[in-house]
């Protein structure tokens, strides 16, 4: 496990979760000032004039500047549900991710600890097949076997 090293995977999405924000606040930032200035210019509009041209212009402006919100409105509900299944499937994600890296790890142990095993049993039976030799030619093996 290498954490904290700075590169690999994990740096390379955390990089790319931070670039992924920093897009998402600028759009943020954009809808909402469209929507303010927006809303600024539709009150602006909004006099009561009396002549009968200039109030199905303004008329004109305030649908228009309406309808401007009405998109940015829009779009802010696009990037909530945007972000609302970026929170979602990259959870998934990482904790694929994360499952992933513990299985290898413990493949990893588990090969570990079968070379051990091995390994030792190997040990084992050489140390075995050493004691009965050793026992097989021990005098007192053969002073128990003559008596009878």
């Amino acid at each position: 496990m290498n954490k904290g090293s700075g590169t690999g995977p994990t740096a390379v999405a955390a990089a790319a979760a931070a670039q992924k924000q920093k897009i998402l606040m600028q759009r943020v930032e954009t809808d909402i000032a469209n929507i303010v200035d927006n809303f600024s210019q539709l009150v602006n509009v909004a006099r009561v004039n009396d002549p009968l041209v200039r109030n199905s212009q303004e008329a004109f402006m305030m649908e228009m500047r309406a309808s401007r919100m009405v998109q940015a409105a829009d779009s802010l509900l696009r990037l909530v549900s945007e972000l609302k299944q970026t929170a979602i499937f990259s959870g998934f994600a990482s904790l694929n991710d994360h499952v992933e890296q513990r299985i290898n790890e413990f493949n990893q142990q588990a090969e570990k600890t079968d070379r051990m095993l091995g390994r030792i049993g190997e040990e084992a039976a050489a140390s075995l097949k050493e004691l009965e030799a050793h026992y097989y030619s021990s005098a007192q093996r053969t002073n128990e076997i003559l008596p009878q």
